[in-house]
C-alpha cells in the first residue's frame, strides 16, 4: 500500500478500547467520559479488520487502547492475530500498555506470539507516579514490568517528558532502564484533546537531549522498530535511547502508519481529523470487497503530515481514543 506521497504503509495501530485505568495528566482529562459500550466494535470484528489490512501488505500491527488490557477477552484477539505471524504478511504484533494488568496477562501475551511490549512508566518516585496518573500505583506497574520480562517479553520503557513533572528523573528513569536491560524512548506531549492546556509541561527533547549530552554520550543508531523513534546508543549505560520528538523534529517525511479506533474510525494521520468510517462496510457484506474499497480510498487522503503546534489543539480527539 502507497500513500499519495509515495509512503509504504504497511503498520497499523489499533485501540480495542477508550478506556483506561489510569487518568494520565498528558492523556485525558480526570473526569473522562468514555464511549457507550454498544459503539465500540466485537473483537472478532476488529481482528477481520486488521487481517483485511494484513491481506492489503500491513506487516505490524500495535495494539492500544486507552489500556488495551482493561477490555474484557482480549486475549481472543491476540490468539487469533497472533496465529496469523508467519503464514501471512503479518511479522509480528505488538502492545502499547500502562502495565496495571500487566502481571495477569505477561504469560498469556508470549504464549500468543507477542514478543514486545512497550510500557509507560513517567516516574519511578510513587507520590510523582500517582500525581502524573492521578491514580496509580507505581509498585503494581513495576510489577507487571518484572512479569513481562520473566515471561521473555522484550519490555520498552516509554516516557513523557514534562516540565516541571519529571524532567529532573529523565536522566535516572534512562539508568534504571537500561539497568534492566530495557530500552527507553523519551516522547514529546502533544497537543491533543479539548480542555487541557498541556503549554505548562511542554518540554522539548532538543533541550533533553543538550541536558543528557553533558552527562552521556549520545551516538545515533540506524536501529528501527517500525515506529516514530530515532535512537541514540549510550555509551555509559550500553542501552538505547529512542526519542518521539512530533513538535521539535516531526517524523511525517517516513510515516508508515495509520491508526484505526475502537469504533471502527481509521485515521490516516494522528494530528489530523480526517478519517474513514470502516464499520459500515465491515457490516455490510459477509466478505471484504466493499471494506478493501474503503480502505483504499482512505489511504489516498493520507496527507503529507500533521499540524502539532504547542500551545493548540491539533484536533478535539483525546490521545485515548485515537489509540497510543
Amino acid at each position: 500500500m502507497l500513500d499519495p506521497f509515495g509512503r509504504r504503509l504497511t503498520y497499523l495501530r489499533v485501540s480495542v478500547t477508550d478506556r483506561c485505568d489510569l487518568r494520565c495528566v498528558y492523556c485525558m482529562s480526570d473526569d473522562q467520559t468514555f464511549l457507550p459500550r454498544a459503539d465500540v466494535l466485537g473483537l472478532d470484528e476488529i481482528e477481520r479488520l486488521c487481517l483485511a489490512f494484513v491481506d492489503k501488505g500491513v506487516e505490524r500491527l500495535r495494539i492500544t487502547g486507552g489500556e488495551p488490557l482493561v477490555r474484557k477477552n482480549v486475549m481472543r484477539l491476540f490468539e487469533g492475530l497472533g496465529a496469523k505471524i508467519g503464514s501471512t504478511a503479518l511479522k509480528e504484533v505488538t502492545l502499547t500498555t500502562n502495565g496495571t494488568q500487566l502481571s495477569n496477562y505477561a504469560r498469556g501475551l508470549f504464549d500468543a506470539g507477542v514478543r514486545r511490549v512497550n510500557v509507560s512508566l513517567d516516574s519511578l518516585d510513587s507520590d510523582r507516579f500517582r500525581a502524573i496518573t492521578r491514580r496509580g500505583d507505581l509498585s503494581q506497574v513495576l510489577a507487571g514490568i518484572d512479569a513481562a520480562a520473566q515471561a521473555g517479553l522484550q519490555v520498552k520503557i516509554n516516557t513523557v517528558a514534562l516540565k516541571d513533572l519529571n524532567e529532573d528523573e529523565l536522566p535516572d528513569l534512562m539508568r534504571w532502564a537500561h539497568g534492566n536491560g530495557f530500552d527507553i524512548t523519551f516522547i514529546e506531549t502533544m497537543p491533543m484533546g479539548e480542555g487541557e492546556d498541556r503549554t505548562a509541561h511542554y518540554l522539548p527533547l532538543s533541550d533533553v537531549r543538550k541536558t543528557l549530552a553533558r552527562e552521556f554520550s549520545l551516538a545515533e543508531s540506524l536501529h528501527r522498530t517500525g515506529g516514530p523513534a530515532r535512537y541514540f546508543q549510550v555509551a555509559e549505560t550500553g542501552g538505547r535511547l529512542g526519542l518521539i520528538t512530533p513538535l521539535t523534529h516531526n517524523f511525517c517525511e517516513s510515516c508508515n502508519r495509520v491508526r484505526l479506533t475502537c469504533t471502527g474510525m481509521l485515521y490516516m494521520c494522528l494530528g489530523q481529523d480526517d478519517n474513514a468510517d470502516l464499520r459500515a462496510p465491515l457490516r455490510a457484506s459477509a466478505d471484504n470487497a466493499l471494506l478493501d474499497v474503503a480502505i483504499t480510498e482512505a489511504l489516498q487522503r493520507k496527507p503529507r503530515g500533521h499540524d502539532f503546534v504547542i500551545g493548540r489543539a491539533a484536533t478535539a480527539r483525546p490521545m485515548s481514543l485515537t489509540g497510543g
